[in-house]
């Protein structure tokens, strides 16, 4: 039950700032939470109708795909059905980065600009008009609330993007506190750092937690190394995305602060695509987001397949996302969730194409097969595999209590069998494994891996 601050925030102040700022952002969580209980043939219906109004928009206002629909013959009049998207083309990175002036819808109102954190090449640079932002603070807001808090309860961020942590002003300060939500940098999980962390979740007792899962069980994994005990502070829900959430992340998380954890998929570029419901289901964002599962060639493969993450984003009319190229792999479900909601499902979200390995003999496997060998030996306090080529994969890691001589023996052995006898593998003990230039904290990083098929 939210107290009287956290209704305040929720139903006054909140609502304020968000219509100071031009958002449209309550009226739109309003709307969400009616849609989600639509059946599917309605859901449908809604995004075909959006989807033709979109592409109409694009073909009007926005002189990159005037330019290309024309080439291609292509109009909005001939989408019939959602399956007609397939006939558009992808919108990638490259593309965005060659053309993004051409990309701005003519007339648009005021953009703001916006780019990646860069963790896995080049930051991308794009723009971002009201009308995208209010909805996916809706889209946030409305997933939130799945879980019994609200805006205005108390929350602890653990992140570390530049955006974020370059804007703590004197403005965004005081929202902040007013809305009792407090920012701990993800850059830096120190010895120091995560002391302080575990104090500072002591003392603040928050409702929520927000953060990338590697830092939240990084947390959760030094409160229980030092025997402390953070599951009877009242927090409801840590909710994770950003990166993959791995089973044993998963259960530390819901072990050590005595909470569940909601996953959620998404990026600041693609938007917040999907969530996770008390059910257990990861529920599409579907009034807004259409999303594509392909394969290698570029062709759409049917719920049940793995294949690229390929997201349109129907509220980005002035700086378009169509049949965007997330570079991420998944799988979508043609199950219904048990908690009723008419909102499709990804079954689950593999990760970014360099998180999948390549053996010697060019077998292609999710990093997880490398993960299990080092994860399980005694006296490793951390490690990132960097899978340099195929002939050659280094392993960084963190000793502590119970490391010997025979660890990096042992782990040079498992990661043979799985790439290749003849494969290099180098062990190097490290002080610490810096994060991305993000915050975040990968497990594995190929520079090989291609998109699984």
């Amino acid at each position: 039950m939210s107290d009287a601050w956290t209704q305040l925030v929720a139903r006054a102040l909140f609502p304020l700032h968000e219509r100071l700022k031009g958002h449209a952002s309550v009226a739109r969580r309003r709307a969400l939470e009616a849609s989600q209980w639509w059946p599917r043939e309605r859901l449908q219906s809604y995004q075909l109708e959006r989807l033709r109004a979109f592409i109409e928009h694009l073909a009007q206002r926005v002189p990159y795909y005037r330019e290309t629909f024309m080439q291609r013959g292509l109009r909005a009049q001939d989408v019939l059905t959602l399956a007609d998207l397939a006939r558009f083309p992808f919108l990638t990175k490259a593309a965005i980065r060659a053309n993004t002036e051409k990309l701005r819808a003519e007339g648009a109102g005021p953009l703001k600009r916006y780019n990646t954190g860069g963790s896995s090449g080049e930051p991308l640079i794009f723009f971002m008009g009201k009308d995208r932002i209010a909805h996916d603070v809706a889209a946030k807001w409305r997933a939130t609330r799945w879980w019994g808090v609200d805006i205005g309860d108390r929350e602890l961020v653990v992140w570390g993007s530049p955006v974020e942590l370059g804007t703590q002003d004197r403005l965004r300060g005081l929202r902040d506190r007013l809305f009792r939500s407090e920012l701990l940098p993800a850059f830096e999980m120190s010895q120091a750092n995560l002391d302080r962390f575990v104090e500072r979740i002591r003392t603040v007792r928050p409702a929520m937690l927000f953060g990338y899962p590697s830092s939240l069980s990084l947390i959760a994994a030094h409160a229980e190394k030092r025997g402390e005990r953070l599951d009877g502070l009242g927090i409801r829900v840590a909710f994770v995305t950003s990166e993959r959430l791995y089973d044993h992340q998963r259960a530390a998380i819901e072990r050590v602060f005595g909470c569940r954890v909601a996953n959620g998929y998404g990026g600041r570029d693609a938007g917040f695509i999907a969530h996770e419901c008390p059910a257990g289901g990861l529920h599409i964002s579907a009034e807004d987001i259409l999303v594509e599962i392909v394969d290698a060639n570029g062709a759409v493969v049917p719920p049940g397949s793995a294949g690229e993450i390929v997201v349109t984003h129907l509220a980005t009319a002035d700086f378009p996302f169509l049949r965007y190229r997330t570079g991420d792999i998944g799988v979508l479900s043609g199950a219904a969730c048990a908690c009723g909601r008419g909102l499709p499902l990804l079954a689950e979200v593999q990760g970014r194409s360099t998180d999948f390995v390549v053996a010697a003999d060019g077998t292609v496997m999710h990093g997880l097969a490398l993960i299990y060998v080092v994860r399980d030996l005694p006296g490793i306090e951390r490690f990132k595999i960097v899978q340099e080529s195929l002939d050659r994969t280094r392993v960084l890691l963190v000793p502590g209590h119970g490391y010997t001589s025979d660890t990096a023996e042992r782990i040079r052995a498992g990661l043979c069998e799985r790439l290749g006898a003849g494969v290099s593998v180098d062990v190097e003990a490290v002080s610490e494994i810096p994060a991305e230039q993000s915050g975040k904290y990968r497990y594995v990083a190929s520079r090989v891996a291609p998109v699984p098929q």
